[in-house]
């Protein structure tokens, strides 16, 4: 009785959250999508985790942007020119972009954007406390403060240190987005709750944990066809945390979307091979693509660490038969539905310039090269080998089941171990765990930010690099790559770096993953990237 109660409740939150919108008759467009993981702020400055980034692309725009093709086409800034040494990039800005209206401007009118406007932005970054995207910057040049230059109100100067080809792209990011100073000034640290920006949306109502509401921006800059974007009169997100409730909500027409694996009853609406039912054909679309993230099995391999130094894994023939030790394939086949691609092809997920299946020949399942490097290793069959403990997460327990199943039949003994995510998150960060479940979603479409997790000065902590990898080719190779022009040299630095992180195996590569939706067949307009960009400017509702 009690299950059957909070869920009219939700209902009824999921139906409310516009007022006055398509269940009273109105004929206003609203695009309808559930968060389950919730929303912690407007700021772009923490525009870190997906759910934040989806929402602040609806009410912000930076100087540049992604389209659906990983290419990178101009926003606010209508072109722009980079020196010849790749150090200075000049960006010329339009002159038709407002912030929309709110009472931190005088005579509470929206002002038009200003090159000032994304110095104060990108500075504000610099500051650790305000923004983890500040090493994004380390390339920039803030000797003298002049990193970031107003010219005049309509040409902005960026100047780089070093050249750093990956820095357009990075610029696509939502941290990057233009902001007022009269904002924050009178916002403080409520700015979180009250957005100003540039977008095709403005918040309208936002009660946390419950729903929030945007509605269009009449004075958006970008048009199509003549017609002014956003098609939509507005959008509306709700909080619901469960799955099997917030799905519900999708199958009744009460939500237009439904995104990632995790949100969608694969078993109801799939069919093993990853391909909707025919019962639901008819009732909305399969949006499926690759996805810029590689999930993955880490090693720490600092034989400085007490953690390391009496472990079994800081033998790389004995990672490399846990790399060998199970069927990937199988793996994605039957625990996601073939949502995602085995990574038999390195670290360098599909999607990226660089990946080529043929070129990179990464892990497959070899039970004889697992016996021969167990031979290798000194346990043979097993026999000796210390009990192994893998840390994971309970939403990925499963996985870390099979495999441990897989690798039981070498005699390759794997305890596993399940924490919180963000214990167990933080437990990785701090090196306290030598085998863990992790996964990395691209920040920017360009290969550098994969291998940046083993780059040796991104050591974690302070970086990245969880595994503690120090290979001085790979150091070499990748600093050579930030500065290099001509793409098809620059890739080949990426592939024989791929290819090295087979050869140590700091890794075990899991699979690629895709950008998965459910979208109702109303709805038109809504495409996606393989960075899974949510963009509704465009989108259409019938």
């Amino acid at each position: 009785m009690k299950r059957i109660f909070i869920y009219i409740l939700l209902t009824i939150v999921v139906s409310g959250c516009f007022s006055g919108d398509e269940n009273t008759n109105d004929k206003r467009k609203v695009f309808k999508y559930n968060e389950m993981a919730g929303i912690t702020s407007l700021d772009p400055a923490a525009a870190r985790s997906f759910e934040n980034i989806w929402v602040v692309n609806q009410l912000y725009n930076g100087l540049v942007q992604m389209n659906d093709s990983l290419r990178i086409e101009p926003s606010v800034a209508k072109s722009w020119n980079i020196s010849g040494d790749g150090l200075m990039y000049t960006f010329f800005l339009r002159n038709n972009v407002f912030f929309t209206d709110n009472s931190c401007f005088e005579g509470g009118k929206g002002r038009k954007v200003t090159a000032e406007d994304f110095v104060y932005s990108f500075t504000r970054l610099l500051d650790a406390t305000v923004s983890s995207a500040t090493s994004l910057l380390s390339c920039v040049d803030m000797a003298g403060q002049k990193g970031f230059e107003a010219i005049n109100d309509s040409t902005l100067v960026i100047r780089l240190s070093k050249p750093f080809m990956p820095f357009l792209g990075i610029l696509t990011m939502k941290y990057f987005s233009v902001i007022p100073e009269e904002a924050v000034t009178l916002y403080g640290d409520d700015f979180r709750r009250n957005p100003v920006g540039t977008g095709p949306f403005r918040l309208k109502v936002w009660e946390e944990g419950s729903k929030m509401v945007m509605i269009k921006n009449e004075n958006y800059f970008e048009f199509e066809g003549g017609q002014r974007l956003p098609y939509l009169d507005a959008v509306s997100i709700s909080f619901i945390k469960d799955r099997e409730t917030s799905f519900m909500n999708f199958l009744q027409g009460k939500l237009d979307m439904v995104s990632g694996i995790d949100a969608i009853n694969t078993i109801e609406v799939l069919t093993e091979e990853g391909a909707l039912k025919d019962e639901y054909k008819g009732k909305f679309q399969l949006q499926a693509q690759p996805y810029l993230k590689t999930d993955y099995l880490g090693f720490l391999i600092d034989e400085k660490l007490d953690v390391v130094k009496n472990s079994p894994l800081k033998l790389k023939a004995i990672r490399k038969a846990i790399n060998y030790g199970f069927d990937r394939q199988k793996m994605v086949k039957y625990l996601r539905r073939n949502l995602g691609i085995a990574a038999t092809s390195g670290f360098i997920p599909s999607g990226l310039p660089s990946f080529d299946a043929e070129k990179i020949k990464g892990y497959t399942y070899e039970p004889d090269k697992v016996r021969e490097l167990l031979n290798a290793a000194g346990y043979p069959d097993g026999k000796g080998l210390p009990e192994i403990w893998l840390a994971t997460s309970e939403q990925y327990l499963e996985l870390a089941e099979y495999i441990q199943s897989q690798l039981s039949e070498f005699g390759i003994k794997v305890r596993i171990d399940v924490q919180k995510a963000s214990m167990l998150s933080q437990s990785v960060a701090d090196a306290k765990v030598n085998f863990f479940r992790k996964s990395w979603i691209a920040d920017y479409p360009d290969e550098e930010n994969f291998l940046s997790l083993f780059y040796s000065k991104n050591w974690s902590p302070g970086g990245f690099n969880y595994t503690h990898y120090h290979n001085p080719e790979f150091d070499a190779l990748y600093e050579k790559s930030h500065g290099e022009q001509n793409a098809a040299l620059r890739k080949s630095y990426y592939q024989r770096m791929d290819q090295l992180l087979i050869e140590d195996a700091p890794v075990v590569p899991l699979y690629y993953d895709q950008v998965v939706r459910l979208v109702h067949n109303n709805i038109s307009g809504l495409t996606s990237n393989s960075m899974n960009t949510l963009s509704l400017k465009k989108v259409r509702k019938k």
